[in-house]
């Protein structure tokens, strides 16, 4: 590119966007002003029709070019000019709608003398309607079908599939509607009492919003680019999901504001607000409703009876009795970590009329366990050292962080969603293929299960290791790697520089020529590693996340930053 990926420029966007090398870009997302009579610092919002339009076109006219041929665009706006945008974005400058997505929030503008406005159009084209990037099978984006969930149908698509739209007047009454992959998007606009709310901009985007679009239309490593800063929410979001960023921004004030927000922001970062707005709304009817009752807010479930109940017989005993046929002298973490245990221990959940579905009952079985209230049971011991795991270990590690990244999803969440499982299960077998799926969970277990001691240790042990040098870079295409069979670290790099992964193995001659090989790699374009024979210790591999950040690394493994 003529300018720098990862920066925000203080510029018009037009002059900004004819510097861009054109056909660069993957996602561009826009957040115009609206020709509202707003009042920005630097911008005039009260143009004619003739001259609002003109401009537009030659921003959007510049978006086309900075997009690669199979780019996507995003562009929000309100109800003055949705229609002239639309019909100028594809007639004009040839871009293809594939949906017009209405975003719904609470907390708009009041009105006394016509109805309140509550929305904002967000239109989604692409330049290529045969060839884009839509995660469509991505578990955040699919939704369980009535087969699934009603009829128990053997024929069901195991994924799921996509939804239909919903029109809906309470989301808080309806908790399957405004679901977050409908056409009718519910998000609670960032008011002023909100914290996520930065201050210094009226018209912020909530991250998560943001978030579903750059994770469905985008991959780790592609550019986002923002022709309007604004608040600089795409950008950040962009950042904390693993994505190089672009943006441009009129106002010296907002560049400096949105600087100083993208330095706080980190990979890996959890996005703000609710990833389910509807969590935080108070649910009048169904599970997790609650009745005033004397005074007081009490939980009931469907036709009345009190929550947790089952018409015949406890919840939890079912649950508890569900585990105690189908364990087979396992532990919790052994059931979550093997499809067999699990499908068993699911299967007889619903066989005792425990109500929900396989995500909702392993996550009630973790809490029955962290509540103390699961039976002593008589459990095998199982155990493997980290020689056992090293083949694969590092593949459930980058799983483990590309989650974390799409879809914001904790260890216990992808465990316990039998969709998210399967989705981690092919990121690790895509970076080390021939493993059980049993093996690459436990690998994750028992990262997340050190992970406290290699943190601690990475901070104790930090003026030694940093004695410790990495060879100099080497391509890892060498043909002689044998003088490097034995243990060792290493620093995984591209072809750009970019730190890629830290890892530490016992063999090094067979990570690096593994890493050559497998396909999955190649869209990191991995060029150069660095490496130091050195026997494997807790905390080393930390150590070096720390002092390098590398973007495959999983957060689990960052040591926490020293207090002020």
């Amino acid at each position: 590119m003529a300018l720098s990926v990862n920066e925000i420029y203080k510029q018009d966007c037009i002059k900004g966007l004819a510097k861009v090398e054109p056909s660069t870009v993957d996602l561009a997302f826009a957040d115009p002003p609206f020709n509202i009579g707003y009042e920005y610092d630097v911008y005039h919002d009260a143009r004619s029709d003739d001259e609002y339009l003109d401009w537009s076109r030659q921003w959007i006219e510049g978006v086309w070019k900075a997009l690669k041929p199979t780019g996507t665009f995003w562009l929000a706006i309100g109800d003055e000019y949705a229609a002239e945008l639309k019909v100028i974005a594809q007639k004009d400058v040839g871009f293809r709608c594939r949906s017009w997505v209405l975003w719904y929030y609470t907390f708009g503008v009041n009105c006394k003398r016509a109805f309140s406005r509550s929305h904002t159009h967000l239109l989604y084209f692409v330049k290529n309607p045969d060839e884009f990037t839509f995660n469509a099978d991505d578990p955040a984006v699919r939704v369980p079908s009535a087969r699934q969930l009603v009829y128990a149908d053997g024929r069901a698509n195991p994924k799921g599939r996509l939804p239909d739209n919903t029109w809906i007047l309470r989301p808080q009454d309806l908790p399957g509607g405004f679901s977050a992959q409908e056409d009718t998007w519910y998000f609670p606009r960032v008011a002023g009492t909100f914290k996520e709310r930065e201050g210094f901009h009226g018209c912020q985007m909530p991250e998560q919003l943001l978030g579903r679009i750059i994770r469905c239309c985008s991959n780790p490593g592609d550019v986002v680019l923002d022709p309007f800063g604004g608040s600089g929410t795409t950008l950040t979001v962009a950042k904390k999901l693993g994505r190089q960023w672009l943006g441009f921004e009129l106002s010296a004030e907002y560049v400096t504001r949105i600087k100083a927000r993208l330095k706080a922001a980190a990979v890996g970062d959890p996005l703000d607000g609710a990833a389910d707005p509807l969590a935080s709304a108070p649910k009048t009817t169904g599970p997790g409703a609650k009745r005033l009752v004397d005074g007081k807010r009490v939980p009931v479930a469907a036709g009345g009876r009190p929550a947790g109940v089952l018409r015949n017989g406890d919840v939890q005993h079912a649950l508890i009795d569900a585990y105690k046929q189908t364990h087979a002298g396992h532990s919790v973490d052994q059931l979550l970590a093997d499809p067999k245990l699990n499908g068993a221990f699911t299967e007889a959940c619903r066989a005792n009329g425990v109500p929900g579905g396989p995500a909702e009952w392993n996550r009630m079985l973790l809490g029955v366990r962290k509540r103390g209230r699961l039976p002593k049971l008589n459990i095998k011991g199982w155990h493997l050292r980290s020689s056992d795991m090293d083949g694969y270990m590092f593949a459930s590690e980058i799983a483990m962080q590309q989650l974390s990244i799409e879809l914001d999803a904790a260890l216990d969440d992808i465990l316990c969603d039998p969709r998210l499982a399967g989705r981690f299960d092919e990121i690790a077998a895509s970076f080390a293929p021939g493993h059980t799926l049993f093996e690459y969970r436990w690998a994750a277990l028992a990262i997340r299960k050190r992970a406290k001691m290699a943190r601690r240790l990475a901070v104790e042990l930090e003026s030694e290791w940093s004695k410790c040098q990495l060879g100099r870079a080497r391509s890892i295409r060498d043909s002689d790697w044998s003088k490097y069979e034995c243990p060792g670290v290493y620093l995984l790099l591209s072809d750009g520089r970019q730190e890629l992964y830290a890892g530490e193995t016992f063999n090094l001659r067979q990570r690096i020529e593994q890493i050559a090989a497998v396909p999955a790699w190649k869209k990191f374009a991995p060029a150069t590693v660095k490496v130091l024979a050195v026997a494997p210790r807790c905390g080393l591999q930390s150590y070096l996340i720390d002092r390098h950040r590398p973007v495959m690394n999983c957060q689990l493994l960052l040591p926490a930053p020293a207090a002020p």
